[in-house]
């Protein structure tokens, strides 16, 4: 059993008690609500006449079925429509924080928490999103839940959750030129299984994430739970902390400096125990590209894609007999022969500024090639605004590629940015499920936006190496 790791600390400080199952009754620090899972956990507390607990610890925000191309309400979609007046009616009803467009500060839930300082180390966050495992970038242990548990956090502010096995995966050495942490996060992946994690909370450590941002961070912490890890988090550094200074909910002046103090407490001892350790060799990592049905299955660039019949697992084999099916590729292809209609950066994964410059970097200059449909949708208002201030916009349209508004768009399609019939897409985004991305026989590549961005100007899967930066 792991001892005097972030997990454990953090865990026990959240224990309010051992309930009879064995599960642990956790308070939950922060609890963030968009409008796809909230209107039935709210309707359930009205249900009750129960109030939200603690409103000054919940935040909420619209992003999952918000349009990219024109956000004027009310939205064409009923739907989704309807979705927004009911979290506008919920928030304002219950006392909860809501960064709306007026606000300036909506945008995905992931990358506003962040980027406003609500995420801060220590903490127990909870959403109900799978990907909230992102802030565990900051040293938080984070969890996604469904509709009955985000009601429960409203009206309690705790959950109850059965305790984690930790493993620490530690990656040492330095990248190579042009592997990034999607890379990375991709990679660890392939290496241990979309099931690997089950049971887990991934503790990420080594030379690769010492060195890396904080956005950087949250993407690795962000595909934990695609490798089916509960929560992923990175020990909080001098990196965390200078990322966090003087933002919006940041402390500030002398409870700045306790903060910190109190922060730099919560990282794993070096006599810390854990129930599992893998190690990795950042030199044998590149850039990576799922050609199949799940994020596991993925091979890099310059590899061709597996034989099935090399497969001894029965189950595994017939996974990628499936995705070979679905997605119209044969083993032994090249990725460079994989051409594609779609190209997407961003959602939760791959939408903040440092992956908008990675992919402007590789597209100034260049034309997205014809017939391939180019987006780019930033994760935030606030990301919006700062990538207009730096031109970032102006690459983009001038290469050809469209300039959205801020949404999760394409990541999961609950709003007009879907693929049509069999289009297969280049995508930033977290998941290549059988109708992810919005058409049923739709087709997902997922890769880094620079990778992005450089099948958008090649028309075909490409090793962002290739092109001159």
């Amino acid at each position: 059993m792991a001892k005097n790791t972030l997990y454990n600390k953090v865990w026990d400080a959240h224990n309010v008690a051992t309930l009879p199952t064995g599960q642990t009754q956790l308070f939950i620090g922060l609890h963030l609500v968009h409008e796809v899972t909230s209107p039935q956990a709210f309707d359930m507390l009205r249900e009750r006449g129960l109030k939200v607990a603690y409103p000054n610890r919940t935040f909420a925000t619209m992003d999952h079925i918000v349009p990219t191309k024109s956000q004027i309400r009310p939205f064409a979609d009923v739907e989704a429509e309807q979705m927004m007046q009911a979290i506008e009616v919920n928030t304002k009803e219950f006392g909860v924080n809501f960064f709306d467009f007026a606000s300036g500060r909506q945008g995905v839930v992931h990358i506003i928490g962040p980027e406003l300082g609500l995420t801060q180390p220590g903490q127990t966050i909870a959403c109900g999103d799978s990907h909230t495992s992102t802030h565990g970038a900051f040293g938080t242990l984070a969890f996604g839940i469904g509709t009955s548990q985000v009601r429960d956090v409203l009206a309690t502010q705790c959950l109850a959750m059965d305790p984690m096995k930790v493993r620490r995966i530690e990656i040492n050495g330095k990248l190579k030129s042009g592997v990034t942490p999607k890379d990375v996060a991709l990679y660890i992946i392939n290496r241990l299984g979309v099931k690997g994690g089950l049971g887990y909370a991934y503790e990420y450590a080594g030379d690769v994430f010492d060195s890396m941002t904080m956005e950087g961070r949250m993407t690795v912490c962000n595909m934990s739970i695609e490798g089916g890890a509960r929560a992923g988090y990175v020990n909080p550094d001098e990196t965390t902390f200078a990322y966090l200074k003087g933002r919006e909910y940041s402390p500030k002046g002398a409870d700045w400096d306790a903060a910190v103090a109190r922060w730099k407490k919560l990282a794993s001892e070096k006599n810390a125990e854990y129930d599992d350790v893998v190690r990795y060799n950042a030199a044998d990592i590149e850039p990576m590209v799922t050609w199949g049905v799940t994020p596991g299955q993925s091979v890099g660039v310059r590899q061709t894609l597996p034989d099935p019949a090399t497969i001894a697992d029965s189950g595994e084999r017939q996974s990628v007999e499936l995705a070979y099916k679905h997605m119209k590729l044969k083993p032994g292809q090249k990725t460079s022969d994989i051409a594609i209609n779609v190209a997407f950066v961003g959602s939760c994964t791959n939408g903040r500024i440092e992956d908008l410059r990675a992919a402007a970097a590789v597209a100034k200059g260049r034309k997205v090639a014809q017939g391939v449909e180019a987006f780019v949708v930033p994760g935030s208002m606030k990301v919006r605004e700062q990538a207009m201030q730096e031109g970032l916009d102006k690459i983009f349209t001038e290469a050809g590629f469209e300039w959205r508004l801020a949404g999760c768009s394409m990541c999961l399609a609950m709003n007009p940015d879907q693929l049509k019939g069999d289009q297969i897409s280049a995508s930033s985004s977290n998941r290549n499920f059988i109708g992810r991305q919005g058409s049923p026989t739709g087709r997902t590549l997922l890769m880094s936006p620079a990778m992005v961005a450089a099948a958008a100007i090649a028309g075909h899967v490409v090793d962002v190496r290739e092109l001159s930066v």
